[in-house]
């Protein structure tokens, strides 16, 4: 199983309406350490996103990565919307040629998305950001592939991976952004930007099972 240009689409599509749905509650958690703006970064980010790939003419899946990450980058400029956008740029680099996406082009793009935000944010894992789930996503992806696991079960395990991962990030302090002057108060919470990235694989597990 592989995920083609119209899978793809209907991504993109899947993520708009998810943090539509999410946006009060990522405001609500992101205003507990943060600036209460990570609901609108990422319900207007990835509503534009959406909307420029599913402009695109001839789709191919670097295209339409690609597309995203300007989007994303246009329409939600603050630090979570640009590290998304290049996430997805970078990604889009890792699947260039590709016709469709299946397990060993998904495992690239992830680890690329991941490196290129801890590049661009220059953070580590175990900083409570939104890395401390992105690199354990993209290993389990890469262990996947290696094992030869099939592209639903693959996604499955990396939503458990996430899961464990997001939790993790309640006995964490920030480091970095508005909630490093927190300190010691962001400990119990779980990161908010870490919850996103669990909602993106989530949505990207829930596209490839329906």
């Amino acid at each position: 199983m592989a995920f083609t240009t119209d899978d793809i689409t209907r991504l993109f599509d899947a993520f708009a309406r998810r943090f539509a749905a999410e946006r009060e509650a990522l405001i609500a958690l992101d205003g507990k350490v943060g600036d209460s703006d990570l609901g609108i970064t990422m319900s207007k980010g990835f509503a534009a996103a959406h909307d420029a790939v599913a402009d695109l003419a001839a789709p191919v899946p670097a295209g339409q990565m690609k597309a995203a990450g300007a989007a994303l980058a246009k329409a939600a400029p603050s630090t979570m919307g640009t590290l998304m956008a290049t996430g997805f740029l970078r990604g889009s680099k890792a699947v260039e040629g590709a016709g469709t996406l299946d397990l060993t082009e998904l495992a690239g793009f992830w680890r690329a998305f991941a490196d290129g935000v801890a590049q661009r944010g220059k953070a580590r894992p175990g900083d409570k950001t939104v890395l401390d789930v992105l690199e354990p996503v993209a290993a389990s992806l890469e262990a996947s592939a290696r094992q030869g696991l099939g592209l639903t079960d693959a996604l499955a395990a990396a939503v458990t991976v996430a899961d464990a991962a997001l939790q993790a990030t309640r006995d964490m302090v920030a480091q970095h952004g508005k909630a490093a002057a927190f300190a010691e108060k962001s400990r119990g919470l779980p990161d908010a930007g870490a919850t996103v990235a669990v909602m993106l694989i989530e949505t990207m597990r829930d596209t490839a099972a329906a």
